[in-house]
């Protein structure tokens, strides 16, 4: 039996999705991939994200659309929410709470719903109301402050940090109010945001601030507290390096004892100090060997190092290879698509990528008949437009 065949941890578990872009769909997506039956409850006059990131955060999901603001198609979201779980959403407070789909509302009647809502900034305080978007949250919860090279005024990360964050937080909430759940038999409302998230991420250069008192500057590719550990250049590239501990041995490794005994570096404190001259005798040894080279000599001297990958050469690094990092499914319009597995590997539940992202509303038939509705009321609430079976296509930037 293949993982995808065999249930996952979150097999029988019923969860509904009402967020969009990203940090919300990434917790939904990795409930999908553990097992849980999704359900996305889309808008008929509103898509989402489109190409490749479509694919990868919503494969594994059923998707029925539903216009909340007619009489009709919220009774039918609110069938839907009596055998729920789970209701994950990313709605702003002002939003939710017009549609009477706030947790106050739908918990008086459902006590065991698990009821997560990931937002900007929280669910409360001056800025609960205000946009938010994983740049502005690396900005404001000082990610951007200590990125990139000294003096070079801020720089972002490369990546939607804080959207991924606050969807894998909110994931973990997830797991949690179920479990307390089993204890107490009733449901509640977790909720994160980008910028909670942004600031947990920021992790020991937050408490060098809260503890230290300390406000970490930019250190560009080098460790801001740790040297040498940081980006080389070789005769052919860049490497990574990181050698905290035994400097002698990582001297040795790059054919230069002597800088080992160089007063300039004899000390941690010395090498921070000194990190310029280090940074200059190190490379003018790396320059001699090419990266693959070095990596090699390193490693075999039990020196932390590797090479420095742009995507096509991680794909097919060999022990990322190994690791099958992607799965690879069939969808009916952009036929088969390679995807990002979740990074989680279970004995006996395996986590795996279940399918690939709906059709907005390709379900909606389905699943009304499957909560109850015949044939002739599922026609009547499609032709009134309560729910739809397809939505309308929205081309983001990008996609």
């Amino acid at each position: 039996m293949t993982s995808a065949a065999r249930p996952g941890a979150l097999e029988g578990l019923k969860v509904l999705d009402l967020t969009h872009a990203r940090a919300g769909p990434t917790c939904v997506r990795q409930l999908a991939d553990m097992g849980a039956d999704v359900i996305q409850v889309a808008s008929p006059e509103r898509g989402d994200l489109g190409g490749s990131d479509a694919h990868n955060l919503h494969r594994g999901k059923r998707s029925i659309a539903i216009d909340l603001k007619s009489e009709a198609g919220y009774e039918v979201f609110l069938r839907l929410v009596s055998e729920a779980d789970v209701l994950v959403e990313n709605f702003r407070a002002g939003v939710k709470h017009r549609l009477k789909i706030d947790y106050e509302t739908l918990s008086a009647a459902h006590p065991r719903l698990v009821y997560a809502s990931l937002s900007g900034f929280g669910q409360t305080g001056p800025y609960r109301d205000r946009p938010g978007y994983d740049q502005i949250a690396q900005g404001l919860g000082g990610l951007m402050s200590v990125t990139g090279p000294p003096g070079g005024g801020p720089w972002r990360v490369g990546i939607a940090i804080s959207d991924t964050a606050a969807g894998t937080f909110l994931t973990q909430g997830v797991l949690a109010a179920l479990l307390a759940r089993e204890r107490s038999g009733r449901g509640q409302w977790v909720h994160t945001s980008l910028l909670e998230s942004m600031i947990n991420f920021m992790d020991f250069q937050a408490t060098r601030w809260t503890i230290d008192g300390v406000v970490p500057g930019q250190a560009g590719n080098d460790h801001p507290t740790v040297f040498p550990m940081g980006a080389y250049r070789t005769a052919d590239g860049y490497i990574n390096i990181a050698a905290p501990t035994d400097w002698e041995r990582t001297a040795r490794a790059l054919e230069a004892p002597e800088l080992a005994a160089d007063p300039r570096f004899a000390s941690h404190r010395a090498r921070l100090e000194n990190r310029s001259a280090l940074q200059a005798a190190i490379e003018e040894k790396l320059a001699t060997r090419p990266s693959r080279e070095w990596v090699e000599i390193l490693n075999r001297a039990d020196i932390a190092c590797g090479p420095v990958l742009a995507l096509d050469e991680v794909f097919a690094d060999p022990q990322v290879r190994h690791l099958e990092m992607t799965a690879e499914v069939e969808h009916p319009d952009d036929e088969t698509v390679a995807l990002l597995r979740l990074p989680l590997t279970f004995s006996e539940t395996p986590a795996s990528v279940r399918g690939p992202m709906p059709r907005g509303g390709g379900h909606t038939r389905e699943i009304l008949a499957e909560h109850g509705y015949s044939t002739e009321r599922i026609d009547e609430l499609v032709d009134s437009g309560a729910v739809a079976t397809e939505t309308r296509p929205v081309r983001w930037p990008g996609a």
